[in-house]
């Protein structure tokens, strides 16, 4: 479970994508071992979970991915599938 976000944009190029994904903090807990948040790349933007485990770090994660959607699109639309 956790709390899901879909990021409707297009999708920035591989450039970009891979800037990002430097940015973007480790998405596993280490005590105790879980996941953290988890993402897919889709064709009409980026869908985000949150799985509640560490707050604080999957709000920047989330944070990471606005940014860069916001990076290349003048709008985007969050929402909560």
């Amino acid at each position: 479970m956790g709390r899901e976000y879909k990021i409707k944009c297009r999708v920035p190029g591989t450039s970009d994508l891979q800037a990002m994904f430097r940015r973007l903090p480790s998405p596993i807990h280490r005590e105790p071992l879980a996941e953290i948040y988890n993402y897919k790349i889709e064709a009409d933007g980026f869908y985000f979970v949150d799985r509640l485990v560490d707050t604080k770090t999957a709000s920047v994660a989330l944070r990471i991915f606005i940014d860069a959607a916001l990076a290349a699109n003048q709008t985007i639309e969050i929402s909560e599938p």
